[in-house]
């Protein structure tokens, strides 16, 4: 399996409004849940997927392996312990979530124990998140790019990063966009409004398509039923050039996934 273009993100949801969320995503039609140790829901998501009557083997599932885990046996325990949680013997794609800050524990060491848990089969791809250019040549070197399934970070209009999106279509790295709506500005932009009126379609659509248009990977989160089946309908959103031209004015460098004491030196 391959990264899905597009998935269900899951960061903030907690409880019952997560369990809602993926259940009314997979009913609708999405195939591909994201979610993250960091983010406390792990138990939640899968008891959704469980009792959702979807397939596990048509699900994608993604998790990310937080910072406090990356010493090798304890990378490898908390998979282990993430997989309990989701309640399956595997998930598809196991990200390591942030850079350790100030290389705590050398990347030399998390990579490679990475590449160990999908070894022992407890994922089937494995990734970076919020890797720099620096970060993801040294990941490159540890792991070879075709091990690398993505690397995800944050893209949307207000945020287009063109020097790291390059670097990683360069290297052949998919590229997986989160908050791609930036937490719902993007979507007031008058701009963003003007193309969806010429198209019929609602600006969120707009955002996601950008996005897919250019071969990204997306992952918008929503706890709303309709909002999740209009979102997967960007799929079949073509935006002209002009629309392209105009939304590429739109980048402003506005980060709002920035951690104090996390965050590496962006490019």
């Amino acid at each position: 399996m391959t990264v899905p273009a597009f998935g269900l993100g899951t960061f903030r949801l907690k409880g019952q409004t997560v369990i809602d969320s993926v259940r009314n995503a997979l009913d609708v039609g999405y195939r591909a849940i994201d979610t993250a140790q960091i983010y406390g829901n792990e138990a939640e998501v899968g008891e959704a997927i469980t009792g959702s009557g979807v397939p596990r083997e048509d699900i994608y599932l993604t998790t990310k392996v937080w910072i406090s885990d990356f010493k090798r046996d304890a990378l490898l325990a908390s998979l282990e312990g993430s997989l309990k949680k989701l309640r399956t013997d595997h998930v598809d794609l196991a990200l390591i979530h942030w850079p350790s800050p100030g290389d705590a524990v050398p990347m030399e060491e998390y990579l490679p124990a990475l590449a160990e848990a999908k070894a022992q089969g407890l994922t089937r791809e494995i990734g970076i998140s919020n890797f720099t250019i620096a970060q993801t040549r040294r990941a490159i070197g540890i792991l070879g790019a075709g091990e690398i399934a993505t690397n995800q970070v944050e893209i949307h209009p207000y945020l287009q990063n063109r020097l790291l999106v390059p670097f990683l279509q360069q290297q052949g790295i998919h590229i997986t966009a989160y908050m791609s709506l930036a937490y719902g500005e993007v979507i007031k932009d008058p701009v963003i409004q003007a193309i969806a009126g010429r198209h019929q379609a609602s600006p969120a659509q707009v955002a996601l398509a950008w996005a897919l248009q250019q071969g990204f990977a997306v992952i918008p989160s929503s706890t709303r039923r309709e909002n999740l089946a209009s979102n997967l309908e960007a799929a079949s959103l073509r935006l002209t050039d002009e629309d392209l031209a105009q939304i590429a004015t739109l980048d402003r460098g506005h980060r709002l996934a920035n951690p104090e004491g996390i965050a590496p030196a962006w490019d």
